[in-house]
Parts: C-alpha cells; sequence; structure tokens
C-alpha cells in the first residue's frame, strides 16, 4: 500500500505562482512513475505532469501541452516527494490537483487507469 498526501493547494490571483507537494509513504520506490492530474467541476480528469524512471537510471519529465512553460514537475526521492510547481496561473487551472502513483514501469503515464494510488487532492483556484 501506498499513501499519498498532497499540500500547496489555495486561491491565488491570476500570473501568480503556487507548489504543490506529494508525499509518499508505505510502499515507496523511486522508480515508481509520480503523476499529477488535475480535475475541474463538470470535467473528467485530465493529465498535467508525470516524472518517470528511465533505462539510463535518470527521471523523465513530461507535461500536457496546456501547461508547457509553466508548470515543472519535480522529486525528490530521499524525501519520497514530487513537486509541481505552477508559474503563470490562469483561471482555467482552477482545478482539484491530484497526485498518482504507478508502479508498472511506465515510460509516460498520461491516462488516470495507469496509475495505483492516488491523493486525496488538494484545490487550487485562480481567479481573474
Amino acid at each position: 500500500q501506498v499513501q499519498l498526501v498532497e499540500s500547496g493547494g489555495g486561491l491565488v490571483q491570476a500570473g501568480g505562482s503556487l507548489r504543490l507537494s506529494c508525499v509518499a509513504s508505505g510502499r515507496t520506490d523511486s522508480r515508481a512513475a509520480m503523476g499529477w492530474f488535475r480535475q475541474a467541476p463538470g470535467k473528467e480528469r485530465e493529465f498535467v505532469a508525470t516524472t518517470s524512471w528511465t533505462a539510463t537510471s535518470t527521471y523523465r519529465a513530461d507535461s500536457a501541452d496546456s501547461v508547457k512553460g509553466r508548470f515543472t514537475i519535480f522529486r525528490d526521492s530521499a524525501k519520497n516527494t514530487v513537486y509541481l510547481q505552477m508559474n503563470s496561473l490562469k483561471p482555467e487551472d482552477t482545478a482539484v490537483y491530484y497526485c498518482a502513483a504507478s508502479f508498472r514501469g511506465l515510460r509516460v503515464g498520461v491516462w488516470p487507469r495507469e496509475y495505483d494510488y492516488w491523493g486525496q487532492g488538494t484545490q487550487v483556484t485562480v481567479s481573474s
């Protein structure tokens, strides 16, 4: 079992920044793929960013086109924590943000069904 706890959400004005954190506990594995997804009211959960282990023993990071250049995902394996740095926030970024973990050896996991564990979510609200 893996427990994921997100934090760092809140209310911010458009153009502002937030950093989300997700701490993993339990069955942790530095090679697990970690992802961020978000879900706005009335919409499906959508991919935001992911970081995964590669064959060359490094991490790769991938993000959705809608957040490229504004959001950055990175992880601190020593702390079992993955972060999502969000800059230049827009009102359309408003959603509940979820952290997820996958132990399936994903190269790039962009679908919720590819992940095994989920956090409870943290609300991000961007005002115009």
